[in-house]
């Protein structure tokens, strides 16, 4: 079953395997300590899950950036849930590489993101985006009012991951999660 109709090649997928689905399927209910309207899954991070050899459940989870300080918080609430479904051996691993990219993010949950008032980010990067030509920031678009005159106030928002914006037309600010 695919988690996501993202159709980038590194996207995570949900194990077709019925116990590696079962501890996915857990995992994947933990929200994200800062933005807590976005599962791990809808994020993106939630990389794979299965269970080893000797019963233990294992999950991978890579970080929105190498130095975000909710990995450990999004760490424990993983070994917590499935603490609680039942499973005594437990290991949460954290991988740097491939490296996060907002690609993997659901659309349910850019949907999420903008409800809550985080404009979702928009275009792609895709590996080798950046080469060529200077890429052009595109407008981005108001969560509250839906206008696209913006401005960025500050390159960096309530965490590393966003940027602060503020609609030229409601005057209201938001934050802006990044393309990366």
């Amino acid at each position: 079953m695919n988690m996501s109709t993202n159709t980038h090649p590194d996207v995570a997928h949900r194990p077709a395997q019925a116990d590696a689905a079962r501890v996915w399927d857990i995992a994947a209910t933990v929200c994200d300590p800062e933005i807590p309207v976005l599962t791990i899954a809808d994020l993106g991070i939630l990389r794979d899950a299965f269970v080893g050899s000797d019963g233990t459940a294992q999950v991978i989870i890579t970080p929105t950036y190498s130095g975000c300080p909710a990995m450990n918080t999004i760490k424990a609430d993983v070994e917590q849930s499935l603490r609680t479904a039942g499973y005594e051996d437990i290991e949460v691993s954290l991988v740097l590489s491939p490296a996060w990219t907002t690609d993997w993010m659901t659309e349910d949950g850019k949907q999420k993101l903008e409800e809550y008032g985080i404009a979702p980010p928009s275009g792609n990067s895709a590996v080798g985006s950046q080469r060529g030509p200077t890429r052009l920031a595109l407008a981005v678009r108001c969560p509250r009012c839906g206008s696209i005159k913006t401005n960025e106030l500050s390159r960096f928002g309530s965490t590393s991951c966003k940027a602060l914006y503020q609609c030229a037309e409601c005057k209201e600010p938001f934050d802006y999660f990044k393309v990366h």
